[in-house]
C-alpha cells in the first residue's frame, strides 16, 4: 500500500484510524490455502478483526468463520458466511446464545462442559431440532512454544483429557445432541513451525480417542492454529513452507484414513495482521528532562496490543513516519505516546525515527489484528477509530469513528433529589 493512499485515507476521513489493505488479506489468504493441505478448511477467527467488510473479504475466498459471540455471529452470517462453515465457541455460553446457534444452524456448536452439553441437550429439545456439537477437549500435556498457552494446564476452556474417557456413557445418550467433533487449541502465536506441527499430531490423537469413547467415526476435527506474526527486532516470521511440509506429514495419513471427516484449522491474526495499518498524527513533539515525546492522537485506547500492557520489557512495533522526510537526514530517538492521562499510553520507547513534526503521520505497521476490538475504545470517552479498507486502489470507510453523540447515547440521565441538610 502505498504512503500517498494511506495519506489520502487520513486526510478524508481524519486520524486516528486503521486502514486495511484488501490486497494483502488476499494475498495472505491465497499463498496459505496454497500450501495447505487440501483437506484442510480456513476458518477466520473473528475475534482478531471483526470487521464485517474484513470478514466478507475472507468469506469470498473461501474462509469459514470461527465466532465467539453474538455479534461475532451475527456479522459472519451479514459478511455471507454459510452457516454450515460457522462454528461457536467460548467458555461462558448461555442459553440465549445457545438458541441464536440453533436458530441459525451452524455446522457445531463447540461445547466447553458437560454443563453446557446438558443445557444444549434442553435447549435442542425445545426446538425440536438435533443439534451438532464439538467437544473442546484440554489436552493433559501442554504445548510449548506459545506465547499465550490455551490449554495443556488449568485452564477455563475445554474438557479434560482425563475426563472424556469415562463419559461415553452421556455423550452416547444425548438424544437431541449429536457429538460428532473435537476441537483443541493448545496456544496463541506460534512462531516456530515444528511447535505446531506436534500440536496438530497431538490434537489428531485426541481426535482418535475421542472416537473411540463415542463408538463412531468423527465428522469433524478443528486442530486450532495460532499460527504467529512476528512484531518484534528479535522475532522471525514462521517458515510457511516448512511449515506446510510437515502439516501435510501430520494430516496427510489421518484424512486418508478418514475420508469423510473435516479437517478445519482456525486463523485470525495470521491472515489479517500484515494487512492491517493504525494511522495517527503527531499533535506535539516536547522534550522532557532529556527524552524526546511524539504526542499522538491516538494511543492505548485504539491499540493496546501494541502498547504491550503488562511486559516486563517495552517492545516496539514496527512503526514508521509516512510523512515526507528526507531520507538522508539525521534519526532521532523517540518516545510515541497518544492522548490518554496515564503513563502507560506508550505506544514505542525511544524509537529511531527521522525529524518528527508537529502534523506529521506516523504508521503502525502489522495491526490487522487485535486493534480496537482488544482495546479500551471507551477510556476518556474517545471511543472507536475510523476503519478504512483499500480495495481496487480506492480507500473506502468500512467503520464509521464514534461520535460523543454515539457514545452517550446509551446513557440515561437519572436527576438527583434534593435533600434536606441534616
Amino acid at each position: 500500500m502505498h504512503d500517498a493512499l494511506i495519506s489520502e485515507a487520513a486526510e478524508h476521513f481524519g486520524t486516528p484510524l486503521y486502514v486495511y489493505d484488501a490486497d494483502v488479506l488476499r494475498g495472505t489468504y491465497r499463498r496459505l490455502r496454497g500450501l495447505l493441505h487440501p483437506r484442510v478448511d480456513v476458518f477466520y477467527s473473528l475475534k482478531a478483526n471483526p470487521n464485517v467488510s474484513v470478514s466478507a473479504l475472507l468469506r469470498a475466498e473461501g474462509a469459514g468463520a470461527e465466532v465467539c459471540s453474538p455479534a461475532e455471529l451475527r456479522t459472519a452470517l451479514d459478511a455471507g458466511v454459510a452457516p454450515d462453515d460457522i462454528i461457536y465457541l467460548g467458555p461462558a455460553k448461555d442459553a440465549p446464545q445457545l438458541r441464536a446457534c440453533v436458530r441459525a444452524g451452524i455446522h457445531a456448536v463447540v461445547c466447553e462442559s458437560f454443563d453446557e452439553l446438558t443445557l444444549l441437550e434442553g435447549i435442542a429439545d425445545e426446538a425440536g431440532r438435533t443439534v451438532n456439537a464439538m467437544l473442546r477437549i484440554n489436552p493433559a500435556q501442554r504445548a510449548p512454544g506459545s506465547a499465550l498457552t490455551m490449554g495443556g494446564k488449568p485452564r477455563q476452556f475445554g474438557i479434560d483429557e482425563s475426563e472424556v474417557a469415562g463419559a461415553g456413557g452421556f455423550l452416547r445418550g444425548l438424544r437431541h445432541v449429536r457429538v460428532m467433533g473435537l476441537h483443541a487449541y493448545l496456544g496463541s502465536r506460534f512462531l516456530d513451525h515444528e511447535a505446531i506441527i506436534r500440536n496438530t499430531r497431538e490434537v489428531l490423537r485426541l481426535a482418535d480417542e475421542l472416537a473411540a469413547v463415542l463408538g463412531r467415526p468423527l465428522e469433524t476435527v478443528d486442530f486450532g492454529g495460532g499460527f504467529g506474526v512476528a512484531y518484534f527486532d528479535n522475532e522471525t516470521d514462521l517458515d510457511e513452507e516448512a511449515l506446510a511440509s510437515g502439516l501435510d506429514e501430520a494430516v496427510g495419513p489421518y484424512a486418508a484414513a478418514h475420508p469423510q471427516c473435516r479437517l478445519i484449522t482456525e486463523l485470525g491474526r495470521y491472515l489479517v495482521a500484515d494487512a492491517g495499518l493504525y494511522v495517527i498524527r503527531a499533535v506535539s513533539v516536547k522534550d522532557s528532562l532529556g527524552e524526546t515525546f511524539v504526542v499522538c492522537d491516538g494511543g492505548t485506547n485504539h491499540h493496546m496490543h501494541a502498547v504491550g500492557i503488562g511486559q516486563l520489557v517495552k517492545r516496539n512495533f514496527p512503526l514508521r513516519l509516512l510523512s515526507p522526510y528526507e531520507h538522508d537526514a539525521p534519526r532521532h530517538l523517540y518516545n510515541v505516546t497518544g492522548p490518554l492521562c496515564t503513563p502507560t499510553d506508550l505506544l514505542a520507547k525511544k524509537i529511531s525515527l527521522p525529524r518528527v513534526r508537529p502534523g506529521d503521520l506516523l504508521a503502525i505497521e502489522r495491526s490487522g489484528a487485535y486493534g480496537p476490538t482488544a482495546s479500551p475504545v471507551h477510556f476518556l470517552g474517545f471511543g472507536a477509530p475510523a476503519e478504512v479498507m483499500v480495495l481496487n486502489g480506492s480507500p473506502q470507510l468500512v467503520r464509521s469513528r464514534d461520535t460523543v453523540e454515539d457514545l452517550l447515547s446509551r446513557q440515561r440521565l437519572v436527576e438527583p433529589v434534593p435533600t434536606p441538610p441534616t
